[in-house]
């Protein structure tokens, strides 16, 4: 291969590919929501749409109300309404008693306990000067000095699943919680506790917290989300707009088993794909990390966000996503264990095939015109899976475990299905040749940290 087309190759992807060359990192940039808040939030994105994380701002934004009927809280609710007759007609109204103990009722009450609202606290700087000293505050010195002060940034919900002994555990969003220097959870009574970070996990966007739970009583069960169904009712319980609204319930149905959006990171660089519950059920900000529940009270999904528009602009509603239960547990049960997220890696960096021109495609990597999908390795870790494997520079990836593989997103995807020391079967070009090979993945994303000076950890 002549090193003046390889130069040409590599002077070209350097600036367009530098964001998608720093390959699969565990500690990704927290995920931020597309549209302006009062505090800054963080989210779940698409790259097509807008997608709003439902974290809710503490500051400013007032909502002005019209009256508020109350219902009492007894099993049975009489609407009396006193019978008369219509001036104008013979329409007559007349007094019905209505059941309230409907379904949907029994399963909020099996689980309201267990809901939480998450607030996020943060560091902010304060001065005091001369000013202060006018007033009775003393200073060390006439010039102004500046402190830092907690302060309410974000707000979000959060489920409690677990207690062992009076330690209780509850799950919520990675961005609810991210860029806090301290965190308060207010529990449905109206209880404040102070609350430790277990760990979290930027990928899936899940975190786990623990907090004193002997005032705790009520702990939620997970529903097995492989079994939901389109049209069945889904409730979405949450503090939206902030703790004054905590465990508030809306109701909806299963929009879709499993929907596939695109997550960016903050630098807005498409970093997977996620597969979600979609709901209609009305999620707002302060949702961010509370239950999607069926109807049996059981946990099936953790609300993460919801689409507000499309790129023209147009508003939509009844879009909210949950991450599926299933995936929920999975990824709680690492985070108590590890206080992290174990996920293998291959030790490449790479550029998507898609975007490398033609012209280079046939002179450099000499793939044949029917290869338009894929990833290039543009160096594999001395040492690293890949590198044993036997893939090099200018190799494509094309299949992963039987798996088609069109980018980087879905190649992340598809190996972090996977757990460490699984051998995975892998599909690649190497000079235009099609080869296979089996890959041990042998080593996890934060070992290749500590063992290569490169950016990558895919």
């Amino acid at each position: 291969m002549a090193d003046n087309n390889n130069n040409d190759f590599n002077n070209q992807q350097n600036e367009s590919n530098q964001q998608t060359t720093q390959g699969f990192n565990d500690q990704q940039a927290p995920q931020q929501p597309s549209d302006p808040q009062p505090k800054k939030k963080r989210g779940l994105t698409l790259t097509k749409v807008a997608v709003t994380a439902a974290v809710a701002g503490l500051l400013g934004g007032g909502v002005a109300y019209g009256g508020i009927n109350y219902l009492n809280n007894s099993g049975i609710n009489d609407t009396a309404v006193p019978a008369g007759t219509n001036k104008t007609g013979n329409t007559k109204t007349s007094n019905v008693t209505v059941n309230v103990n409907s379904q949907s009722t029994k399963a909020f009450n099996s689980v309201k306990g267990a809901m939480v609202s998450v607030i996020n606290l943060q560091n902010q700087s304060s001065s005091s000067g001369t000013l202060g000293e006018l007033f009775g505050q003393s200073s060390s010195s006439s010039s102004s000095s500046s402190k830092s002060e907690l302060e309410e940034a974000s707000e979000g919900s959060g489920v409690v699943y677990k207690k062992d002994g009076n330690t209780a555990y509850i799950v919520t969003n990675n961005h609810v919680v991210s860029g806090s220097s301290a965190l308060r959870v207010v529990t449905s009574s109206g209880k404040q506790l102070q609350a430790k970070l277990v760990g979290k996990d930027a990928v899936t966007d899940l975190a786990v917290l623990k907090v004193n739970g002997t005032s705790l009583k009520t702990v939620a069960s997970f529903g097995n989300s492989d079994k939901i169904k389109v049209g069945e009712t889904a409730l979405a319980i949450g503090s939206p707009l902030g703790s004054q609204y905590a465990t508030s319930l809306t109701e909806g149905i299963i929009s879709a088993k499993k929907r596939t959006i695109e997550t960016t990171n903050s630098a807005g660089t498409q970093t997977g794909n996620a597969t979600v519950i979609q709901t209609d059920a009305a999620i707002n900000p302060g949702n961010s990390g509370g239950a999607l529940i069926n109807v049996g009270g059981q946990v099936i999904g953790i609300t993460s966000s919801k689409i507000a528009s499309d790129t023209s602009g147009t508003s939509v509603e009844g879009m909210g996503f949950a991450i599926p239960s299933n995936e929920v547990v999975n990824i709680i049960n690492q985070l108590v264990k590890n206080g992290k997220v174990v996920r293998p890696a291959l030790g490449i960096t790479y550029v998507d095939l898609a975007n490398v021109s033609s012209d280079q495609r046939k002179s450099i990597l000499k793939l044949p015109t029917s290869v338009t999908n894929g990833v290039v390795v543009m160096s594999a870790n001395s040492g690293s899976p890949a590198k044993k494997a036997g893939l090099s520079k200018y190799d494509v990836i094309t299949e992963m475990g039987g798996h088609k593989i069109s980018d980087q997103s879905t190649l992340r995807d598809i190996l972090y299905k996977y757990k460490l020391n699984d051998t995975v079967s892998m599909t690649y070009y190497h000079n235009g040749k099609k080869k296979t090979t089996n890959v041990k993945l042998t080593e996890s994303s934060s070992q290749l940290k500590t063992t290569t000076n490169e950016n990558s950890a895919s």
